[in-house]
């Protein structure tokens, strides 16, 4: 088990090889730790690596990084988790730019029945604060098991974290450099405080720069880790409106709150809602009622499941693997059970009909 621990990291570490082409490698060679044992010639015929990359594979350097950074998460209590890990987000996965590792330091569960990534300008208003607070604030007066996701940045995404330690909500920051700096070092108190409620997640290991592209890069693992993404403030450019896009990609719910014309932090999302990149939200009614929440909390309502409905022997294997596994994303539940996507299609929208599976948004599904 630490041996293969030890090279799925080096495989995080080849420069070169992001997300795609480490599970093209895993695909064609079968073994995580073949991968550094497969020959040179070998290695060069696999689709997308070429000699470049297979030269990057066998460089001795990588497995001494290797070495240096599996000694650095045992000694500092950071938990790995790759992709093929049954506790890899479930979210994330079927992001096709998702990193195939990522580190985790803290007390939290990535999986959580609904999770809300919250970001904005650094320059945020006083208004720009309280809107944040007050959404967060309702969100945790109405007894949702929600994660708050953000950034950890100045503005914005610390007084979402602030504000879900405020109110007793589990929140974590991803951050753009690895677990043995944090940026800004401001932060620090808050984030120390996050780890007994949340945490911090990264994909990238000790001793990486503090470089502006990097923080760009982790956009994408607070979209992908969330349900919906929320725009508090932005101006007409910067970081928020990025991890907008990127939600929208992955089919995720994006929301932004307006704000008055001409101000320019209001602009980015203005901009959002007048060409259809979000939803307007004011308050969590608005979240709710296009995320389609229930307004109790699910963890005191008794949920009688239906009794001696007929079903088939695919569509009782699907009930089961959502039994086991909790919400799964379509792609995830084809992969799972063996069965093609059509099928897993069908089979879904006749239990949608039986009222045994309820739809999620962003073709997420659940047992009722």
């Amino acid at each position: 088990m630490e041996n293969q621990l030890f090279y799925k990291i080096a495989l995080s570490l080849i420069p070169g090889i992001g997300g795609v082409l480490a599970r093209n490698l895993i695909a064609y060679v079968g073994d995580i730790e073949a991968i550094f044992k497969e020959k040179l010639n070998s290695l060069k015929k696999i689709p997308g690596i070429g000699e470049v990359n297979a030269r990057r594979i066998r460089n001795p350097d990588v497995i001494e990084k290797a070495k240096a950074e599996l000694e650095y998460v045992r000694g500092n209590k950071i938990d790995v988790l790759f992709y093929t890990d049954k506790n890899y987000p479930r979210r994330l996965l079927p992001c096709p730019d998702a990193p195939v590792l990522i580190y985790t330091k803290g007390e939290m569960n990535l999986d959580f029945e609904r999770v809300v990534s919250v970001v904005g300008t650094r320059n945020a208003t006083v208004n720009g604060k309280e809107l944040c607070d007050n959404l967060i604030r309702e969100m945790a007066e109405r007894n949702y098991r929600i994660l708050i996701i953000s950034g950890l940045a100045y503005g914005i995404d610390i007084q979402a974290h602030k504000s879900a330690i405020t109110y007793n909500l589990p929140t974590v920051a991803v951050l753009g450099h690895g677990m043995d700096l944090l940026y800004p070092s401001l932060h620090a108190a808050t984030a120390e405080k996050m780890q007994g409620n949340g945490g911090l997640v990264t994909d990238f290991p000790s001793g990486s720069k503090i470089d502006p592209p990097n923080f760009i890069r982790r956009n994408r693992i607070i979209a992908g880790l969330a349900d919906a993404t929320i725009v508090v403030e932005s101006g007409i450019k910067g970081g928020a409106l990025i991890t907008a896009d990127i939600a929208a990609s992955y089919n995720r719910d994006v929301f932004a709150c307006p704000g008055r014309a001409g101000e320019p932090w209001s602009a980015g999302c203005n901009k959002l809602i007048k060409n259809n990149g979000a939803a307007m939200i004011e308050s969590v009614d608005d979240l709710e009622y296009m995320m389609r929440w229930e307004e109790t909390d699910e963890r005191n309502v008794a949920v009688q499941q239906q009794l001696f409905v007929d079903l088939t022997d695919e569509e009782s294997a699907l009930c089961g693997l959502l039994k086991n596994r909790g919400p799964l994303f379509i792609d995830q539940i084809s992969s799972d059970s063996g069965l093609p996507m059509s099928k897993v299609s069908s089979c879904l929208l006749n239990l949608e009909f039986k009222g045994v599976v309820k739809a999620l948004p962003g073709k997420m599904y659940k047992l009722k």
